[in-house]
């Protein structure tokens, strides 16, 4: 598990309370454990709990926040306690530090503020360096067309981050109808991500990762409904919170997009660090690569996440060539995954990821340097330069990201 800072809150005031948690839970590496709307139960919420921060907000009863604050700093020491107020008097913000307050956030809460605030704790309690939170880095996986690969690429990318000792991998499945990653790793899982959803609030670090498959590479599954019946029981708004969970629980997130490009799909994707566009080199592919780069361009930040791989290169002659495609989608191409058709599919019909299966093969050589060059953030050996104005996008009409 990486390094988290879970938080509770207490605040009477429901609408400032349901602000500040917006924003906590919007943020990496942030759990919200508990919340209070009341002051005189908050000390013992916090000794069930035992929240790295507890955030205070002061604004309703001054007097009796602030010796609220005072015996969270007597009996629960190991808790920071952050306060906010609407007030910015000075006496009272000394009040606050004499009491045991360890930050003080003016309200409304300011982004820059909250994260210098936070960082100053988190550095107080696992120190700098190696053991400072590193954050989850979050790859969304999504296809140009059906059948270009997008379930291998996503497995096979978890299993080689998993592969490191120092990283904690999740492999999440977002084709409801169709998914088939536990076929993939060969597992029959207890709980999906139905369950999770819906017990979501329920959860906390021991019990979510009771409700995942771990593989014996390392990564963990949190699969797809079982019953077709019940992909409409997971939302948006539930998705949302299994991911903001997943990320304060794991250093690295790998989901598996459907191709609809559903509502569902485009939570994932803004969640996302990084969008790995899986291709092959014929026209299909290449065609709506335009088409969702056209539509990328118009959603903030999306189009600039997105990284191009093409899948099984080499696979015949007649194939559209590197050059080519690079010219008519107008982007350059991050990835190149060599066809081993064989090696693939053999891995895939013994439930067995291919870092098991065929460790010293190209194609699974090709995936730990992949899973290498997205967390080191450098430039890959296969990316190559390419032209910026594309020929599909003008034979289409299409507008190019």
């Amino acid at each position: 598990m990486s390094n988290v800072l879970r938080l509770a809150i207490v605040d009477p005031n429901d609408s400032s309370r349901e602000r500040l948690k917006s924003m906590l839970m919007g943020m990496d590496m942030i759990w919200l454990e508990a919340e209070a709307s009341r002051y005189e139960f908050f000390a013992d919420v916090v000794a069930q709990t035992n929240p790295d921060i507890g955030v205070v907000a002061i604004d309703a009863d001054p007097e009796s926040a602030l010796r609220l604050v005072g015996r969270l700093s007597e009996h629960s020491p190991d808790c920071a306690v952050l306060v906010v107020s609407s007030s910015n008097d000075g006496n009272l913000i000394l009040k606050s530090m004499r009491a045991g307050a360890k930050e003080f956030l003016p309200l409304p809460v300011r982004l820059e503020d909250l994260l210098a605030a936070l960082g100053r704790i988190s550095e107080r309690r696992f120190g700098k360096g190696d053991s400072k939170p590193r954050g989850c880095q979050v790859i969304a996986v999504a296809g140009s067309t059906g059948g270009v690969g997008t379930t291998t690429v996503a497995v096979n990318l978890g299993c080689a981050l998993a592969r490191e000792e120092r990283n904690s991998v999740v492999l999440v499945d977002l084709d409801l109808s169709l998914g088939d990653a536990d076929v993939f790793l060969d597992t029959i899982p207890d709980y999906t991500l139905v369950d999770v959803a819906q017990n979501v609030t329920r959860l906390d670090f021991s019990l979510l990762k009771r409700s995942l498959t771990k593989h014996s590479s390392g990564l963990f599954l949190l699969p797809r409904p079982v019953q077709l019946e019940d992909t409409s029981l997971v939302s948006s708004e539930d998705l949302q919170r299994v991911i903001g969970l997943l990320k304060a629980t794991f250093t690295h997130m790998v989901i598996d997009l459907s191709k609809s490009y559903s509502p569902i799909d485009q939570v994932a994707l803004r969640a996302a660090n990084e969008i790995l566009l899986i291709t092959q080199l014929d026209l299909p592919c290449l065609r709506n690569i335009v088409r969702l780069m056209a539509s990328f361009s118009q959603m903030d930040h999306m189009a600039e996440k997105v990284k191009i791989v093409v899948n099984r290169v080499g696979l015949d002659s007649g194939h559209i060539t590197l050059k080519k495609a690079k010219d008519t989608i107008g982007r350059d191409i991050y990835w190149q995954l060599p066809n081993d058709f064989r090696t693939v599919i053999e891995a895939r019909n013994n439930g067995v990821p291919l870092i098991e299966q065929a460790p010293k093969a190209s194609v699974t050589q090709s995936f730990t340097a992949l899973a290498d060059a997205l967390t080191s953030g450098g430039t890959p050996g296969e990316q190559q330069s390419g032209k910026k104005t594309g020929g599909l996008s003008r034979l289409f009409g299409l507008s190019k990201a």
